[in-house]
Formats: structure tokens, C-alpha cells, sequence
């Protein structure tokens, strides 16, 4: 009866090393066979600088918006006049600005942001291109028009037109006083 079963003995043995077998990596190492590796996380899309420096926006602008292109023209106009009470930029500890986001009285930190497919964006955050973000449609360091991502609030708050108010190095211009003098 010995005899009968080692006929069955290799093909045990062979059937019990199967499953280390298939732990043996091509590498030469071994893994478990019972454990999942964790799938990598996607990789992050490349830092990309801004186009424009926070800065270069940092200072008092005159604010209007439109919703169809051609009134561009008419709201910079519009926005110029603006200027007698100023939408004010200014620099934050972050290295970025501190301006108002949609929907809140409260300045916010922003940041100017970079994206692989060239455009600046500012907003909260570091990711470009996110919900609460403008993107800098244009800007000629006295003319910036910002256009929302979220089309929800695009559609509220149309495209912001942002003239600089003042020229680049000019005091800023005071009323005159009324002279009390009286002729002679």
C-alpha cells in the first residue's frame, strides 16, 4: 500500500509550491501574495510661475463688469470713473494679494497662479484653475479683466474690468479749495 501513494507524492509536493511559486516577483524578489499594493497617487501637474506678479496688481483700481464683449470698451470707461471709491489690492504675508472672492465681505488671501496651459489665474488655494478662481483673461499693468472659472458666479458677476487708478508714479489728485479771497 506504501507503494500506491508515491506515485502521488511529487504531484502533493508540486500542488503545495505552487503558491510560493506565484509570490516570486520577475525581479528576483519575493511579494505577498495576500496583500494589495496601494495604487500611487496621480502625479501632480508641474509648478508653472504666473504671468503676472502679485505686485503688479498690488494698488487702488476702479471696478465694473460686463457680460457681453462688445460693452468692453464702455466698462472701462464705466470702471475709470470708479476711481473716486477704489477697489483696493493689496500685498498679503503669503507673498500673494488680499482682495475680495465672490459672495463674501471678508478680503481673502489670494494667490497668482500658473497653469501648464499658459493662463494666470488668481484665487484661495494652491491649484490652478479651481471653483473660486478668476483667470486673468488680460492685463497691461493699467488695464486687468478677470473672468470666473465657476460658471454659476461668471454668470452673476460677468467679466471684471479693473482700471488702475492714477497714473504709474503721478501723486494722487486732491480736490482744490475753494479760494476765500475776495477780488479787489
Amino acid at each position: 500500500m506504501a507503494q500506491s501513494c508515491r506515485p502521488l507524492l511529487p504531484a502533493v509536493v508540486l500542488l503545495a509550491g505552487l503558491p510560493m511559486l506565484a509570490g516570486c516577483s520577475t525581479a528576483g524578489g519575493f511579494s505577498n501574495p495576500f496583500t494589495t499594493a496601494a495604487a500611487a497617487p496621480p502625479p501632480r501637474p508641474p509648478v508653472v510661475p504666473p504671468s503676472v506678479r502679485a505686485e503688479e496688481i498690488v494698488g487702488r483700481w476702479g471696478l465694473a463688469s460686463y457680460h457681453r464683449d462688445q460693452d468692453r470698451t464702455r466698462t472701462e470707461v464705466a470702471a475709470k470713473s470708479q476711481c473716486t471709491q477704489p477697489y483696493k489690492i493689496e500685498p498679503s504675508s503669503s507673498g500673494g494679494v488680499m482682495m475680495l472672492g465672490h459672495d463674501n465681505p471678508q478680503v481673502q488671501d489670494m494667490a497668482l497662479k500658473g497653469s501648464v496651459e499658459g493662463k494666470t489665474y488668481v484665487g484661495p488655494g494652491s491649484d490652478p484653475a479651481a471653483a473660486d478662481d478668476r483667470e486673468i483673461v488680460s492685463f497691461d499693468g493699467r488695464v486687468m479683466i478677470l473672468k470666473w472659472i465657476d460658471p454659476e458666479v461668471a454668470g452673476r458677476y460677468g467679466n471684471m474690468v479693473l482700471v488702475r487708478c492714477g497714473a504709474e508714479g503721478a501723486p494722487a489728485r486732491t480736490a482744490r479749495r475753494k479760494s476765500t479771497a475776495e477780488p479787489q
